[in-house]
């Protein structure tokens, strides 16, 4: 073989570092169009980006996309090697094949592939982005040659049982985007975004009687009290919605919000037949429905609160659009209800005394406790249902991970209780082996 003299030196290796860059640069490419962030491309695609829009193109056929990938990266490899070998013997033509074959390797795993694929990966949108015209200009002077290979690699594809025309979707479940949220630390988007959404998606996991109002709480009036307890009643209601039942609870008429009911109290005629005449009839919730199933019906059916009953119709409560709403915002209403600061008080051992009407999802919330939430709604039905008997003072029962000790009772419910999370068992030292 004969030498090279000293211009084609230049051009072998000027040819040599064009075919190295052109190797990084398909290497990259397809690592960054593979990881690419599907939806942040789609937007900007809407909005007329044209390098989006290309992008889009390219991952509508992915599988055209990596054939032209392959079809550069293995042709810039091949012409490398015959260069590098071609200038390996000129300065070494004893062991020209060795030196070749060792030293383009390596550069090509450097240069070719984990350094450009590496900046890809930690960039995808940029690179591709930028890379995206000159894809875009090789997919059309070597179309033919592209479709001619995806058919047949679509034929040997089939040939193991795989339709190529079939993908794995590439969306996210509602579980995966919960989790993404809930890892996301605000680089991506603000942290009153994320609470927002997240609170959307954990409507499907909460069911009403959760949120409810207790049948006891329920502010009720009955409608064969005599008349007068009735309009001093509408007119000191602290809630906006008035239930309205006829001698039991269980025998509900209707509800009134509290705007309409005042307003009948101004009138010279405002009557018992008048004020029935105003009551809307109730509408019942099964206790096991979910928020996100309640939130549909109410815009349905133009609800704005239900009454919640269980399987033998019996009142459970009350749930209005503001408790649904409140789940996704947030506290945002002004009410009369107890907050629930007020049922919670922090003892020096670190242990709390919580009240026995207090919501075991507020307490949670504060606290950043799992209290179980797959049962009573209340901290008095958690123990009752834990205890299986009538409270007794100072009686101590274990709840999951926590301790609760009864501190107050009037012999059928638990009016106060002290409840504190178990110790944590000391994990076991390692064996240092010495």
């Amino acid at each position: 073989m004969n030498p090279l003299d000293s211009t084609e030196v230049i051009l072998y290796w000027i040819a040599l570092i064009v075919l190295l860059f052109s190797s990084g640069f398909f290497s990259g490419t397809e690592t960054s169009v593979m990881a690419v962030n599907r939806y942040r491309i789609r937007h900007m695609a809407t909005k007329g980006d044209r390098q989006a829009i290309r992008i889009m193109k390219m991952l509508k056929r992915p599988d055209r996309f990596l054939v032209l990938v392959l079809i550069g990266n293995n042709l810039v490899n091949i012409c490398a090697t015959v260069i590098a070998t071609r200038l390996a013997y000129h300065y070494s033509p004893e062991y020209g094949t060795a030196i070749a074959t060792f030293g383009l390797t390596i550069i090509i795993l450097i240069f070719g592939e984990v350094a450009p694929k590496t900046i890809a990966a930690l960039k995808p949108d940029f690179v591709a982005r930028k890379g995206s015209f000159i894809i875009a200009s090789l997919m059309f002077v070597f179309s033919p040659l592209v479709k001619a290979l995806n058919m047949l690699s679509h034929v040997i594809i089939s040939m193991f049982g795989v339709d190529p025309n079939k993908a794995d979707g590439r969306g996210l479940s509602a579980e995966e985007l919960h989790s993404a949220l809930i890892n996301e630390k605000g680089s991506v988007m603000p942290e009153q975004h994320r609470d927002l959404l997240l609170g959307v998606l954990n409507l499907s996991k909460i069911s009403v009687e959760e949120i409810m109002v207790p049948r006891n709480d329920l502010y009720a009036i009955n409608i064969n009290d005599d008349w007068k307890d009735i309009q001093k009643q509408v007119a000191n209601t602290p809630h906006t919605r008035i239930v309205f039942y006829r001698d039991e609870l269980d025998d509900i008429i209707g509800f009134m919000h509290s705007r309409d009911a005042l307003r009948l109290l101004t009138k010279e005629d405002f009557s018992k037949e008048n004020l029935l005449r105003s009551i809307v009839e109730p509408y019942y919730i099964p206790e096991n429905t979910s928020l996100l199933v309640q939130l549909q019906k109410f815009r349905r059916y133009k609800k704005r609160c239900g009454l919640i009953i269980d399987e033998f119709g019996d009142i459970q409560g009350l749930v209005t659009l503001d408790d649904i709403l409140e789940e996704i915002v947030g506290d945002f209403t002004t009410s009369f209800d107890v907050d629930i600061e007020d049922e919670i008080e922090k003892q020096n051992d670190g242990s709390y005394i919580l009240d026995g009407q207090a919501n075991i999802r507020d307490v949670n919330k504060e606290l950043k406790w799992h209290l179980p939430t797959n049962g009573p709604v209340t901290i008095n039905g958690v123990i009752l249902e834990e205890l299986g008997d009538n409270p007794q003072l100072n009686k101590e029962i274990t709840i999951g991970d926590y301790i609760a000790q009864i501190t107050e009772t009037d012999g059928r419910s638990v009016i106060k209780a002290k409840v504190k999370q178990k110790p944590m068992p000391k994990e076991p030292e390692e064996d240092s082996g010495f």
